[in-house]
């Protein structure tokens, strides 16, 4: 046919099936169309708040949440490098800048970062609150009534036994609640029902198990609202600090006493216990043989603790084996030499004296030290040295210089003289351990190679160009990098963490059941009294061990106890059949 009909439905107007336009509509029609209300400011926070508390949403800002922190672990931040970030600043003048306007050098107190930390702890709060007053409402509700129809239950079972039905509702429902009646297993209830369908008066047993997963499921939601609260207040009272100590000397729990000190917001120096700590001694081990040369193989710091009251006692400090003291823990993170230099200018003024921590560069323990000057006599150039201490110094036939084992069993040290303004007098901060020698000039031997003096332990040696004299002491002290650490909030982080995982395997190993039991006196093929004895049981969501708690159950019946083989058809209600094992959903009754 080539006429195209359409379908038009009776009762309806043509305006609406032809395409009229709304003044063709019938005036009755539109007066009858009802009027949206109107949401107003408070159905407008309604909804928001609806939202905002929503499980969609709480799962949106724990991940914006974590990818608002990669920046923080990418990007230098300034609580933790601040001379990174200057570094930074100083690489990308342009987009450091809008970088540093917007927060990203200070991601974890910026006003981004901390709005997304609110509104998910909003959320958490939100979501919990109404969540546990349902939960608890629930614990106080009792099981379903037994339903008249079993066969129409995903795990059913049947059998006669020999006991009264009083004995059988008794036996299940012992067996339902467990062995430990103030923590049963299943919370059960016992009845009776009147004669019905053919059936003489008949005890029941309903019994439901499974309220424990929604309390591990808010415990974890809990114990998340928890660890978001200590990983807060830990931030915003610990502090940290950092501090080089040399054999012999000590330093006390100050803020100006530390190399490097970061703070939380809240942190106040008055919280410092002053307490004080002397490093006795140093004790180092590696290995000699052959298999596993020059490795590591103990650090031992000696130190003595002087407490406030003037008490003092001898600790020892290993690599993983923190010292705690007043709750702070004080972690070995490194070590190396400190040769005592003394260095005289050409006046014979001495400069500089003191000891000079050399960082270690490699396994044998060769290390890099930087040595500024700036204290010479009036009209003198400035100072600056670089140089390498060789625990176990070997000299090659050219004049180079290694290291061959970390223990100090032949000392060296190695220096590179450069003179000039070392920039010190300008106020700008710098790296104790790196030398600028933009603006210095090197000493250079008659062929233009740069000089470099080989000092041992107890030797002076004439510096270049007549700067002056440089003395290695005799004694190489050892020093240790020691790592102060205090955080209030550590033991709550473990504690909601253990209880965040323990909840959460509750909510999922957890299952959902409902067992329904019902038994009642009738006769056998032969003629005598017998009880019969029906099983139902119900999942939510698929169960693969709901037909073996049935199961259990009928095997906890007394009495001679004969099951059906193929139970096949609920005898009272309906002639389908139905299956004795399966975990297929069924809607809850």
């Amino acid at each position: 046919m080539s006429d195209k009909t359409t379908y038009r439905p009776e009762g309806i107007h043509d305006a609406f099936t032809e395409g009229g336009t709304p003044a063709d509509r019938p005036a009755d029609t539109a007066a009858r169309r009802p009027t949206p209300p109107a949401l107003g400011w408070r159905g407008m926070l309604r909804w928001t708040w609806r939202q905002l508390t929503s499980m969609r949403v709480a799962l949106m800002l724990l991940m914006l949440l974590a990818v608002a922190a990669v920046p923080g672990s990418v990007l230098p931040q300034r609580s933790q490098d601040p001379a990174a970030v200057l570094e930074y600043l100083g690489d990308n003048p342009t987009l450091g800048e809008w970088l540093d306007r917007f927060g990203f050098f200070e991601v974890y107190s910026s006003a981004w970062f901390s709005a997304i930390y609110l509104l998910l702890f909003v959320s958490l709060v939100g979501c919990i609150v109404p969540r546990t007053l349902s939960h608890a409402r629930a614990l106080r509700n009792r099981p379903p009534k037994t339903p008249v129809r079993f066969g129409r239950f995903p795990a059913t079972a049947s059998a006669t036994t020999t006991a009264s039905p009083d004995a059988v509702v008794e036996a299940a429902a012992t067996h339902l609640r467990g062995r430990f009646r103030r923590l049963p297993t299943f919370r059960v209830d016992t009845g009776s029902e009147e004669p019905r369908l053919g059936r003489a008066a008949t005890r029941t047993v309903a019994a439901e198990r499974g309220y424990l997963r929604e309390t591990g499921n808010l415990l974890f939601h809990l114990a998340l609202l928890g660890l978001l609260i200590s990983v807060a207040l830990g931030q915003l009272l610990h502090y940290r600090g950092q501090a080089i100590v040399t054999e012999g000397r000590g330093f006390a729990n100050a803020v100006v006493d530390y190399d490097t000190f970061d703070k939380g917001a809240w942190f106040q120096p008055s919280s410092l216990v002053p307490f004080s700590m002397t490093l006795d001694d140093f004790h180092s081990e590696f290995a000699s043989d052959t298999v596993a040369f020059a490795q590591a193989r103990d650090f031992t710091a000696d130190v003595t603790v002087t407490e406030p009251d003037g008490s003092s006692h001898p600790e020892e400090i290993k690599v993983n084996h923190p010292l705690t003291v007043d709750g702070a823990k004080i972690y070995l993170q490194g070590n190396g030499f400190a040769p005592e230099l003394t260095v005289t200018d050409s006046e014979g003024q001495v400069a500089f004296a003191g000891r000079v921590p050399f960082l270690p560069e490699d396994q044998m323990y060769t290390s890099r030290g930087v040595v500024k000057v700036p204290d010479v006599s009036p009209g003198q150039e400035q100072v600056g040295m670089i140089g390498y201490f060789l625990p176990s110094a070997v000299v090659e036939e050219d004049g180079s210089a290694r290291s061959v084992f970390p223990q100090p069993d032949n000392p060296l040290m190695v220096l590179e003289v450069y003179r000039g303004d070392l920039g010190l007098d300008e106020g700008v901060p710098q790296n104790v351990y790196n030398l600028d020698t933009a603006n210095l000039t090197p000493s250079v031997d008659e062929d233009g190679e740069t000089i470099k003096l080989l000092v041992r332990p107890g030797e002076s040696v004439e510096l270049p160009d007549g700067l002056g004299t440089v003395e290695l002491g005799e004694d190489v002290p050892r020093y240790v990098a020691l790592d102060l650490r205090h955080d209030p909030s550590l033991t709550f982080v473990l504690t909601f963490s253990l209880l965040a995982l323990g909840g959460l395997a509750i909510s999922l190993f957890t299952p959902r059941r409902r067992v329904w039991v019902r038994s009642w006196e009738t006769t056998d093929d032969d003629g005598r009294p017998v009880t019969r004895v029906e099983l139902a049981g119900l999942a939510r969501g698929d169960d693969a061990g709901l037909q073996r708690e049935v199961d259990a159950v009928l095997a906890a019946i007394p009495g001679e106890t004969d099951p059906d083989p193929d139970p096949g058809q609920d005898r009272d209600h309906s002639s389908t059949p139905r299956r004795t094992t399966g975990t297929t959903t069924a809607t809850e009754d």
